[in-house]
């Protein structure tokens, strides 16, 4: 019945006192398989843009710095989400049960987040009667 997903991944910061999200991709992924595949890519496209091998492209030696004690190791959670086996399934199972996926982390500055959720379950929400409020 859950034949398509619609998965985002988004930032979340603070400017001005404000909490900002910041969109880093949607997709629209014709099959469970390919939504899982797509998550784990941007997880990993996240982490690596986070924590790049120093002496890779254009960073030089001794350029990247580790975070301090007290900070989440973002990349480092991603990573280990993506290498999960049992949390990718257990992710397969809520996605075909038709329930929202979020996947979320975050540092001392930022929140990382991934969702995803079946179009079929949305489609169906639109057909639940909408509550009516009297206005006075």
């Amino acid at each position: 019945m859950h034949d398509e997903f619609l998965c985002h991944v988004t930032a979340y910061g603070t400017c001005g006192g404000r909490r900002i999200g910041v969109p880093l991709g949607t997709y629209r992924a014709p099959t469970l398989a390919l939504a899982l595949w797509w998550l784990r890519d941007r997880a990993t496209w996240i982490a690596e843009r986070l924590d790049p091998q120093p002496g890779d492209g254009p960073y030089p030696p001794h350029a990247l710095v580790p975070v301090g004690d007290g900070v989440a190791d973002v990349p480092a959670v991603l990573r280990a989400w993506c290498a999960d086996v049992r949390r990718q399934e257990l992710v397969a199972e809520e996605l075909a049960a038709g329930r929202l996926v979020r996947i979320a982390t975050s540092d001392d500055t930022t929140e990382y987040e991934l969702l995803a959720e079946s179009v079929d379950a949305l489609r169906m929400q639109r057909t639940i009667p909408a509550l009516v409020v009297p206005v006075a």
